[in-house]
């Protein structure tokens, strides 16, 4: 007979194994990320929209910072102060080499403890849609209770109607999970979030590797509007 600790151990493996996959993944990927995706206004544009609304010394989480390009090294450039996490090492490595005044640290967005810091804004760019969709709403929530009041988050997904959806990415196998703009806004808004801008960017890698895409921004101000 199955028990309830039967139940949580499998959920915790099969966690396990597609952590470990898509860390995998990006290990193989590396360096060709940034070369499939050399342009990334909008990327660059979510950044200054934070800048505008953050002073030298606020403390910013990137989740899932990748080699830390743009988006760590422009905060960290403007004086904020920035924590960024990913669960590639081989991703972290460059991170750590382009922006060394940055902190970087190997953690999975589900393992945060919420209590720990109080940032005063989030980035999470292309990083969810990493996560199966039952537990996109969770950590949306985690990053809700790691902010500071009316703090700032700010995430990009690309606009797709999927869930965990096996997929190769840059010649590496990952599973990816995508929403439309509309179910977007509304995980986003039930995780306790106000949503204050939304873009939609027509985006075409320089690869045939990774196909054209619609790439979703949304900044957002914790706290129900």
């Amino acid at each position: 007979m199955s028990t309830e600790s039967d139940s949580v151990s499998g959920e915790t493996q099969a966690r396990f194994e597609h952590r470990a996959l898509q860390a995998g993944a990006f290990d193989r990927i590396g360096v060709r990320y940034d070369e499939a995706f050399p342009h990334k206004e909008g990327q660059l544009a979510a950044g200054e929209w934070l800048l505008s609304r953050l002073g030298p010394g606020a403390r910013v989480l990137d989740v899932g910072c990748g080699t830390g390009v743009p988006t760590a090294k422009r905060l960290a450039d403007a004086g904020l102060l920035v924590t960024g996490i990913d669960i590639s090492p081989v991703m972290l490595e460059l991170a750590r080499e382009n922006v060394p005044e940055a902190k970087f640290l190997e953690l999975d967005l589900l393992d945060l403890d919420p209590v720990q810091e109080g940032f005063d804004a989030v980035v999470a760019f292309f990083s969810l849609l990493m996560l199966p969709r039952r537990d996109i709403l969770p950590a949306l929530r985690r990053l809700n209770e790691m902010l500071v009041p009316g703090g700032l988050l700010s995430l990009s997904m690309v606009e797709i109607d999927l869930d965990d959806v096996p997929f190769q990415f840059l010649g590496a196998p990952v599973r990816v999970t995508g929403y439309l703009r509309d179910d977007l806004r509304a995980v986003v808004e039930e995780a306790g979030f106000t949503v204050l801008e939304e873009n939609a960017i027509s985006y075409a890698p320089a690869t045939m590797q990774a196909p054209p895409e619609i790439q979703l921004f949304v900044n957002c101000r914790k706290g129900a509007s």
